[in-house]
């Protein structure tokens, strides 16, 4: 009974707007959250990149050339964005 709370002298249209307000507060902070994570996508290296698709780095580099994957290069550094990576997922058919 630690998390109890009680109320007295509150209608039940004002907890109602009360649980809205706070819904729309934190439904808010989710929002820029997301959009600020959207906004700062990851870059992974070639072994990161390995092990987040469980594949080999001779696969990643036949991937890269056919154009399943998109590279960005940096000097002789290549890297993925995980998104996009994500994004080159296919769901198949059963």
């Amino acid at each position: 009974m630690k998390n109890q709370i009680i109320l007295q002298g509150t209608t039940p249209e004002a907890l109602v707007n009360l649980i809205n307000e706070n819904v729309k507060a934190q439904l808010s902070e989710l929002k820029k959250s997301l959009i600020s994570k959207e906004a700062s996508d990851e870059l992974l290296t070639r072994d990161e990149t390995c092990k987040l698709l469980q594949i080999d780095s001779s696969t990643l580099w036949h991937w890269t050339n056919k154009g399943k994957v998109v590279a960005y290069g940096i000097a002789n550094r290549r890297y993925y964005k995980r998104s996009e990576l994500m994004q080159s997922l296919i769901k198949l058919k059963k």
